[in-house]
């Protein structure tokens, strides 16, 4: 039984079991409310020491830097999970775990009995499973629920990806007049004057002596030319219209995803 010296040297001791294995560093200490004595210690066990076990320390004896406890590793490991609240275990707590250590409880301070109480079985595992006073032994507990058998559930999270259809953006078509130069060359025809003399020969004496010996005259011709005139006419050139088109292209994800890992320890042969 540990003493009152012996309670200020608990915490942060390793516990070991009574089948010698190493379990865990002494993570609290809790004393009855009556007596003052040590009561329970919680065992850092699981992976990285993640996991606290309340083990009844009545017949836990301190050897140096380790609790000596009377329970094998394994049991101390399967206790159930108790929350605590302020520091305080309720009573209803208390029995809970004499109960899964097979130890009687009277409800004033704490044990009943002592650790002859304690009566174990062998199962199919091969794991030592406490009983309680009735003889009957306790259902296991296990992240895979309150109550299993002797294999435990290890599960993974995997990502489950799909598309859902969204909004992305809106494309229209608007028409727009702008102006600009157009230069076109165009052909266009002028009359000019031209002077053009002739010797009076026998052909053409008639025509040059029909007038006036000498006199004054005038000869008007009149001159034409082409004058270039623009005008604009406005015709189709082309329809467009606005449509869609799918397209497919690769996009990687990544979140993180957990999984749960079981790990043996002792004397162990893996098989599958």
């Amino acid at each position: 039984m540990l003493t009152e010296e012996d309670s200020r040297n608990v915490v942060g001791a390793t516990a070991y079991g009574a089948d010698g294995d190493k379990i865990g560093k002494i993570g609290q200490l809790y004393l009855d409310d009556q007596s003052g004595r040590p009561e329970f210690v919680t065992v850092n066990t699981g992976l990285f020491a993640t996991s606290e076990s309340f083990v009844p320390v009545a017949d836990a004896r301190l050897d140096g830097d380790k609790l000596m406890l009377p329970f094998d590793k394994q049991v101390i490991k399967d206790a159930p999970n108790v929350d605590v609240d302020g520091g305080h275990l309720e009573p209803q707590q208390e029995q809970e775990i004499y109960r899964y250590y097979g130890l009687s409880y009277d409800g004033a301070d704490g044990i009943g009995g002592d650790a002859s109480g304690l009566r174990s079985n062998i199962d199919a595992a091969g794991t030592t499973q406490p009983r309680d006073t009735t003889g009957v032994v306790p259902k296991g507990h296990d992240t895979s629920g309150p109550e299993t058998d002797s294999a435990m559930t290890r599960s993974e999270e995997h990502l489950e990806v799909g598309t859902t259809k969204q909004e992305a953006g809106r494309a229209r078509l608007r028409k727009y007049v702008t102006t600009e130069q157009e230069t076109h060359t165009v052909p266009v025809r002028k009359e000019k004057a031209v002077l053009e003399t002739e010797p009076v020969t026998e052909a053409n004496v008639d025509a040059a002596a029909g007038g006036p010996t000498i006199s004054d005259e005038e000869h008007e011709v009149v001159l034409s030319e082409e004058k270039v005139e623009v005008s604009k006419q406005a015709q189709p050139v082309e329809r467009v219209r606005l449509g869609t088109e799918t397209v497919t292209e690769q996009q990687t994800v990544a979140d993180e995803v957990r999984k749960e890992h079981i790990e043996a320890e002792g004397d162990v042969e893996t098989r599958r």
